[in-house]
């Protein structure tokens, strides 16, 4: 391939300095012909691409590579083989010839996969009313001064692209259902359908609990084992018509740091008081204390 100086150099020699194309060819080392090419056209650069590429060996295996290349490529990504396994296996069947070859080949056959898999594509079009996407997003605010992370609730209109954005504190099915309501009040109405992407917030759970109790007739102590919850989750879920259960535990029980939790604030203010160098790992906070403490490290 000839780089961009060479042809400048070559045009330069023979237009301003009036060598001819036998001198240029000697002192440049290239070829009359490539002379002549680079002299006759305005091109800046030369490149050559092989329109057959000549196989003397795989020629024939070709079409039996190309099975065992689609058959891995069908498999998932676990149980796929490597090049080399697939050359080895081409071996097995007959192949007499380098690694290299299947390489370029299998290197081709991949491009040409990507590039006939990337075209295609099914058009997405949606008619006015007939759906609507919900999703959530975590977002980073200040508030009165405070960073904090907030949920996002997402509603869009499929066909005419409009959004509605609601924050919230958290992902529950109340603040589902609220952000539903108040984007179906400001598009006046609703879609024909909903399109939602792996909700967390969904009632899947609770509602097989329910309909495994109630209609199928099953033992609390059954359904806790074939869903995999606790029987106090399965009593909670049965006795209360709520549709999502959350517990936040207001006072974290401390039953041996609790006295030693004043100490411990000073240890890890002095600690973080010192330069990133001299800083000390927790488990080195806890043994260089002199007073025996009573709690351990977890």
């Amino acid at each position: 391939m000839l780089i961009v100086e060479t042809i400048a150099r070559i045009r330069r020699e023979h237009f301003i300095k009036g060598k001819t194309i036998k001198e240029i060819a000697r002192d440049l080392r290239v070829s009359r012909n490539t002379v002549r090419k680079v002299l006759r056209s305005g091109e800046t650069s030369f490149e050559y691409e092989r329109v057959v590429q000549p196989r003397p060996k795989l020629g024939r295996w070709a079409a039996e590579l190309d099975g065992l290349l689609a058959a891995n490529a069908a498999k998932s990504a676990r149980e796929q083989l490597t090049l080399i396994r697939i050359f080895e296996e081409l071996r097995g069947r007959g192949y007499d010839g380098g690694y290299d070859a299947v390489r370029r080949y299998a290197r081709r056959w991949g491009q040409e996969r990507g590039q006939s898999m990337a075209a295609a594509y099914v058009p997405l079009s949606f008619a006015p009313g007939e759906a609507y996407q919900f999703d959530w997003s975590h977002e980073v605010v200040l508030l009165n001064g405070v960073t904090v992370i907030v949920k996002a609730a997402h509603v869009r209109l499929c066909h005419s692209r409009m959004l509605f954005v609601r924050c919230y504190p958290r992902e529950t099915q109340e603040m589902v259902f609220d952000a539903h309501d108040r984007a179906f009040a400001l598009f006046k109405g609703t879609c024909g359908r909903g399109i939602y992407d792996n909700m967390k917030t969904a009632v899947e759970t609770i509602a097989r609990i329910r309909r495994e109790h109630f209609i199928k007739g099953k033992t609390i102590r059954e359904i806790a084992r074939d869903l995999k919850v606790s029987r106090n989750t399965v009593r909670k879920v049965l006795r209360s018509g709520e549709t999502s259960f959350e517990y936040e535990r207001v006072v974290q029980p401390r039953p041996k740091l609790g006295r030693w939790a004043a100490e411990l604030d000073g240890l890890l203010a002095a600690n973080a008081a010192k330069s990133a160098r001299e800083q000390l790992t927790l488990i080195r906070i806890v043994k260089s204390h002199r007073t025996p403490t009573p709690f351990r490290v977890q």
